[in-house]
């Protein structure tokens, strides 16, 4: 899953759905950089307020991947997508097609979300707004595998960047991929897998009841941390 999938049930908890984007801002600023289930619930009776609700945030977000990961959907919808992906460019080995398959489901995921209530992706975004990165950077420090001594800087580059809007758009997607591409060093992808893309759309929005249950994902509902998920039932 990726930051607007992770967060669309929670818009009414800023500090919350801070926390929800920390893992991943931290593939972004260190990838050595990580926070571990054991270690965030071990540190839960030192944190109060904001700094309690940004560690919840993280263990949502490590809870959701575990589940997204094992579902049927994602197996199915990341493979085929995969499949399609090795037919568009064809045998080179230079992409890693498996990889491609899995990051683009999450981010045409985002894309469906988005396209079907772009008001919702603005309170994504207007939630930072009540959000203090450096303490957001405290308390990963404290909860994390290393200090990420950028954290606190990236956090308004990426609200101001806003990128998550690029994911409707195939241009813009595939600029947004490729950028992945050099971070993770393959080869970039050529113009014409923009058509790859497009018909990724289509068999994503399809599947979005397979992907994202409605069982499990209320949209645009605020939860209580009484609620959450037991944190301590899943493994570290």
């Amino acid at each position: 899953m990726n930051y607007f999938a992770h967060a669309i049930r929670f818009l009414d908890r800023p500090w919350f759905v801070a926390g929800l984007a920390v893992p991943d801002w931290l593939n972004v600023v260190d990838r050595r950089c990580r926070v571990r289930r054991r270690t965030v619930i071990a540190a839960l009776p030192e944190l109060t307020g904001e700094d309690l609700d940004v560690a919840y945030g993280i263990l949502q977000h490590l809870d959701d991947d575990q589940w997204f990961h094992s579902t049927p959907g994602f197996f199915e919808v990341s493979n085929q997508l995969s499949r399609a992906f090795r037919a568009n460019l064809g045998p080179d080995e230079a992409w890693h097609c498996g990889f491609l398959g899995h990051i683009v489901l999450e981010l045409l995921i985002d894309a469906t979300l988005i396209a079907d209530d772009a008001d919702l992706l603005q309170r994504y975004y207007e939630g930072f707004g009540e959000v203090d990165a450096d303490r957001v950077g405290r308390v990963v420090t404290a909860l994390a595998t290393q200090p990420p001594v950028t954290l606190p800087l990236l956090i308004p580059r990426f609200v101001d960047e806003r990128f998550l809007a690029d994911y409707v758009d195939n241009d813009l997607l595939l600029k947004r991929l490729n950028q992945v591409m050099r971070r993770v060093n393959l080869a970039p992808l050529p113009p014409s897998f923009k058509e790859a893309l497009e018909q990724a759309r289509g068999v994503v929005r399809q599947r979005m009841p397979d992907l994202l249950p409605a069982e499990r994902f209320v949209l645009n509902s605020a939860v209580s941390v009484e609620n959450l998920p037991d944190a301590g039932s899943q493994n570290p």
